[in-house]
């Protein structure tokens, strides 16, 4: 047993591993300009990243980048700062403002080099003109309570922004822009990181309209974004440099070495996280009754709505689901977020073993009691289950491990 618990660590290690700044920013980084070099940046690897540049450049650089708070590594010449995820708080305000100054400073013979990741379209706030603030924040609480997923939340974000969806390299040109991005987003829709604010936006303020009419959400104003052939974009590259497939490819890695077969689903599994535990746990099954020795593998962001109270995560949900549904099995699993935060608790997420239900209810508690209240993290704390790697300073996204066999 702690021959897989161990395999397990050892594949979430992985992942996480295979996302790590230091390793994925210097082999992408351009070569110097003539000018100024410029580093903005926004997410919660921002920081990280610009460690990683700051390691690795030899000419003077200049700069700020926003991340989450708890986030933060020391750099000498990048200015880091600290805000609020995944609501936005003034913090994050002010350093956007900043940050749109900066970029609207750069001239043609620099360099404009932006760090983005998962958790920037948070961080990274400046409303539209006839937007508050407040406004903002109400929307942002809205969206996340809706159970909408990625794409349409940040669809609705850069229609509501000064900096979103394009504007931050509209606001640098004609600098040469060249943009480093970590995925946090099922498919790597470049455009969908942090609301792509170095990316031309394909969708449109109407779409953002429909979008919060469906959802019910009242919002004051819809602006339009610089959209793809714009001449703003001419001297603009966005480079993808970790992403949660790779990730997952990884952690496949480990699994084959150990002697399991790997069987990935891809970064696309999203939706409830109870539900995905339910289609796991039968997947599970299936490869039991065929008598299979594998790595069930998937990614992407699970979500839990209707949670008003309770201390739980997407992570830790979906593994009680799953417990409940493969009760009486010899199923091991691991579920977690990369950035090392499942939720709002301090933990990554949490491991299952066969014993886990048994443990719950030996202390009287009722495994699924704390599922239909959203108490996860409890279930796991009570188990000694509980995976606690602090920040991780990367961002790609969900890790999903169930071993058969």
């Amino acid at each position: 047993m702690m021959d897989r618990e161990q395999l397990l660590r050892d594949m979430f290690a992985a992942a996480i591993a295979a996302a790590d700044p230091a390793l994925c920013v210097p082999k992408h980084l351009p070569d110097p300009p003539k000018g100024r070099t410029i580093v903005l940046g926004a997410g919660k690897a921002a920081a990280s990243m610009a460690k990683a540049v700051e390691a690795c450049w030899k000419s003077p650089l200049e700069g700020l980048v926003v991340t989450r708070y708890g986030h933060a590594v020391s750099c000498q010449q990048i200015e880091v700062v600290e805000a609020s995820h995944p609501v936005p708080d003034q913090a994050g305000r002010d350093a956007a403002e900043r940050m749109l100054r900066l970029a609207q400073s750069a001239g043609a013979d620099d360099l404009v080099l932006c760090l983005i990741s998962g958790g920037g379209s948070a961080l990274l706030t400046l409303p539209a003109e006839g937007v508050t603030f407040e406004e903002k924040q109400e929307i942002n609480r809205a969206l996340l309570a809706s159970g909408a997923g990625i794409a349409e939340m940040n669809c609705v974000r850069r229609h509501l922004s000064r900096i979103k969806g394009g504007q931050l390299a509209a606001a640098c040109h004609p600098a040469r822009v060249v943009s480093l991005l970590i995925s946090d987003v099922p498919g790597d829709d470049l455009a969908s990181i942090a609301s792509g604010p170095t990316v031309p936006d394909p969708t449109t303020r109407e779409e953002a309209q429909a979008i919060c009419a469906r959802l019910g959400i009242q919002a004051p104003t819809f602006v339009e974004t610089p959209k793809p052939g714009d001449p703003v974009f001419a001297r603009v590259e966005n480079h993808l440099i970790a992403s949660g497939l790779a990730s997952l490819n990884a952690a496949a890695d480990v699994a084959r070495h150990a002697g399991y077969e790997p069987l990935v689903l891809g970064d696309y599994i999203e939706g409830e996280a109870r539900e995905i535990g339910l289609v796991m746990a039968g997947i599970a099954r299936h490869m039991i009754r065929a008598g299979k020795r594998c790595a069930i593998i998937s990614g992407g962001e699970a979500r839990v709505t209707g949670a008003k109270s309770g201390r739980g995560g997407r992570n830790s949900e979906f593994l009680l689901s799953l417990a409940l549904a493969l009760e009486g099995t010899d199923i091991c699993a691991l579920a977690g977020d990369t950035d090392g935060i499942d939720g709002s608790e301090n933990n990554a997420g949490a491991l299952l073993l066969p014993e886990t239900l048994s443990r719950l209810r030996t202390k009287g508690l009722d495994p699924r009691a704390l599922l239909d209240a959203h108490r996860s993290y409890d279930a796991f704390e009570a188990s000694g289950g509980l995976i606690v790697t602090g920040p991780t300073l990367t961002n790609v996204n969900d890790v999903r491990i169930v071993l058969v066999g």
